[in-house]
């Protein structure tokens, strides 16, 4: 142990010292990422536009493949660069200049040619661009090519690219890594489940866990007009609704596509040039009005040659490293496609590679394969169990045949844990799909989905919450252990706290699917709703412990915070481009600081915290008692963090209503004589036969002893009193209390001390 974490501080300064040098070795650039048509072109057809700039030595790279329909047309460029609202380029080329006058006129061919321009020292562009324009994330960048008639003036194409720095917030490492979290804790959360009981603590932080990541994921599906940065920052929580990033050509989608259009289904595919090239030319990052091509200028550029300008002697011709020019076909939109991305789960879905029409296919069938994941390991644990308790370790080994005896119950309470982790998305893509009304089997499929999921999660809320509702009628009643996933993380008192829970989760998902036209109501319900659980939250005070409270609230803040934020993405507010990228870069550092939060209380959870502490002082210091508390056992971090952690167990139940009596020889006791006290006056009670006692109860905290007053002087026998028989509850007057709240309320009454003989007389 030591030598690996000798060896690791040892590397860590080098990794330190060789960053900079990693990050200086990416040059500064900025080039293409997407490319569209910003007005109709009449002559002049633009099948691909890549550019990028270089602020090293302030050189653009372009390469450019167009056709021209119109002969002796001769045209002149204009290259414009707006990044966040400032005009750094705003630069006229004479297209005759170059390649030797070969594109002067524009032949009549489809044409490519590519060349490296550097530009006049006199336009400064170096200052002119801000240096964190290479380094922000998701840059809202766009350069624009205008050719014009040099005769006439009139626009013959017009080209909008947006461009890049090749930062971005979303990145696969990010969601290895909140996927790699999710597993640790199932796998924690499976564990725990079988070693420790129905009242281990991780299950619960598995379902909270994902329960972030859905609500990230969820918030992108908003119809808000998000900036790049926030907008990629969702897309790193796609899988935990169950969309995981895919390309048109793969299999599952194919064959979706193929399903759809057998059943009646007239919507389009997605594209292989990605989400942007269609996006809503009103939405980030354009925030302009689109045009759209027309049709008869496609049908004549397909019918024409094509011609290589690479091709063309010239002297003054470099061709440049084409490995850096990134960029693709310009996407053609026209009048009769109904391919334009709308905000909300139209440019999500098509993010990660997946068609609108194909997102609830895709849930669908992410949904069987986790229903067929979660019987096949239920039924190889429940072989296992058989199997062992049959040999002669299961047979030595009591622990196998209770877990199998109680495997019912334990199957059915991981089956309502994975139904809860796929409610949320199967419930707004259920929704959604009803709203797009293309394939009517998709339809059919999403009710009977709904059915099964409302027949899993319903009768199961409804057995969990009756015991805890305040009717005489359900009061004596018991939840089955199968409900665990309801009763586990609430007092016994407030299990129906489950209701508010469940009616915010269908409230969203309806708002989200059925209100996708309109996103400042959304952002204003999600608010509402966020507010008003919050608000539940401290009336009721469902959870067993404060801290536990403490971190529920934290979470139900940070969730209201964020919602609130998203009324800033309204197109109705029409917010500037530069507040709207800060107000996300907030958003998203909140939700990544309560993903980190919840990361390190799995790690306390499952009792990682004294490990770690080892690892990093290198098993030199000394365990503290402080230690024992953040670094149970599974079993008792369960305990410490419910107050009671077998308040699900029927023995537990009857043993702490039970009734000891104690032997009467245990008290008895022989004292020598005492001096005599100073007189006081004493009020005293008769002794009696049966007495109640604190014997055996739980000590509560700021417990404080008294001693024994000795007997007096004038007592008849030199002895105590030869004994007393006692009666006591084990029940303690807490026991059903939270520890952390109304201690001295609580605290029992002293005992009595026995009385002396002259006080029996006075009596």
């Amino acid at each position: 142990m030591f030598f690996s974490v000798a060896r690791l501080r040892l590397s860590l300064p080098a990794f330190l010292l060789a960053a900079p040098a990693l990050v200086a070795a990416r040059e500064d650039s900025l080039f293409t990422s997407s490319v569209t048509y910003c007005a109709p072109p009449e002559s002049l057809l633009i099948e691909r536009f890549d550019i990028a700039y270089y602020a090293k030595n302030q050189s653009i790279v372009f390469n450019v493949s167009a056709a021209s329909v119109v002969p002796n047309t001769n045209v002149n460029a204009n290259l414009f660069l707006n990044v966040y609202g400032m005009r750094p380029i705003n630069v006229t080329l004479d297209i005759c200049s170059l390649f030797d006058g070969a594109l002067c006129p524009l032949p009549i061919y489809n044409f490519t040619g590519s060349d490296s321009l550097s530009l006049p020292k006199n336009l400064d562009v170096a200052s002119q661009i801000p240096d964190i324009a290479y380094f922000i994330p998701d840059l809202e960048a766009y350069a624009q090519l205008t050719l014009t008639d040099v005769k006439t003036g009139e626009v013959k194409a017009c080209v909008q690219s947006t461009l890049s720095n090749g930062w971005s917030t979303h990145q696969y490492a990010v969601e290895w890594t909140t996927g790699s979290i999710a597993l640790l804790a199932l796998a924690a959360a499976i564990w725990q489940s079988i070693y420790t009981g129905p009242t281990a603590l991780v299950p619960i932080r598995l379902i909270d866990i994902m329960s972030l990541f859905q609500t990230i994921a969820l918030s992108g599906l908003l119809g808000l007009n998000f900036p790049s940065l926030y907008r990629s920052y969702t897309l790193n929580f796609a899988w935990a609704l169950g969309l995981f990033s895919a390309s048109p050509t793969s299999s599952i989608q194919t064959s979706i596509d193929r399903m759809r259009k057998l059943t009646g289904g007239h919507m389009s595919d997605e594209s292989g040039d990605g989400a942007v090239s269609f996006v809503n030319r009103k939405l980030s990052p354009y925030n302009s009005i689109s045009y759209v091509v027309p049709q008869s200028l496609v049908a004549k550029a397909s019918s024409l040659a094509r011609v290589n300008l690479a091709d063309l002697s010239s002297p003054n011709f470099t061709l440049p490293d084409t490995q850096v020019l990134v960029g693709g076909n310009v996407a053609t939109v026209t009048e009769e496609s109904s391919n334009v991305l709308q905000a909300g789960i139209p440019i999500f879905t098509n993010s990660v590679g997946i068609a609108t029409a194909n997102a609830f296919m895709t849930v669908f069938f992410v949904a069987l394969i986790l229903a067929a994941i979660v019987l096949g390991v239920l039924a190889l644990a429940y072989g296992a169990a058989v199997a062992l308790g049959r040999t002669t370790y299961g047979k030595q080994h009591h622990g196998i045949e209770r877990f199998r005896d109680g495997f019912p119950a334990f199957a059915k309470a991981w089956g309502i844990r994975a139904a809860l982790l796929s409610a949320l998305p199967i419930l707004v893509f259920t929704f959604y799909q009803w709203t797009l009304k293309d394939s009517w089997l998709s339809i059919l499929l999403s009710v009977f989905l709904l059915i099964a999921l409302v027949a899993i999660i319903l009768p199961a809320a409804f057995f969990a919450v009756r015991p805890s509702l305040p009717t005489a009628r359900w009061s004596h009643t018991k939840a089955s252990p199968s409900v665990v996933p309801f009763t586990a993380p609430y007092r016994e008192n407030r299990v129906y706290y489950v209701i508010p829970l469940l009616l915010v989760m269908v409230i969203k998902a309806m708002v989200t699917a059925f209100g996708h036209a309109h996103g400042i109501v959304q952002a204003i319900f999600f608010v509402v709703l966020e507010a008003l659980l919050f608000l539940c939250l401290i009336v009721l005070k469902p959870y067993p412990v404060r801290r536990t409270d403490i971190l529920m609230g934290y979470l139900c803040i940070t969730r209201l915070v964020c919602s609130g934020l998203m009324i800033a993405f309204a197109e109705t507010l029409a917010v500037q481009p530069i507040p709207r990228v800060a107000i996300g870069a907030i958003a998203a550092v909140i939700f990544s600081v309560a993903c980190i939060v919840l990361f390190l209380n799995l790690l306390v959870n499952i009792g990682l915290w004294r490990l770690f502490k080892y690892a990093v002082c290198c098993g030199r210091r000394n365990k503290r008692p402080g230690d024992t508390e953040l670094a149970s056992t599974p079993s008792d971090s369960s305990i410490a963090e419910k107050g009671e952690g077998f308040r699900y167990s029927g023995e537990h139940g009857k043993k702490d209503i039970a009734t000891i009596t104690t032997n009467p020889s245990q008290y008895l006791h022989t004292r020598p004589d005492n001096p005599s006290p100073p007189s006081t006056s004493l009020s005293l009670t008769p002794r009696s036969e049966t007495s109640s006692t604190t014997l055996g109860e739980t000590l509560p905290r700021r417990w404080s002893f008294q001693y024994s007053r000795p007997p007096s002087a004038a007592t008849d026998s030199p002895y105590s009193p030869a004994y007393t028989h006692r009666t006591s509850t084990a029940s303690s007057p807490i026991s059903g209390q939270r520890h952390s709240r109304n201690i001295s309320s609580s605290v029992p009454t002293p005992l009595e001390e026995y009385p002396t003989h002259e006080a029996q007389h006075a009596f």
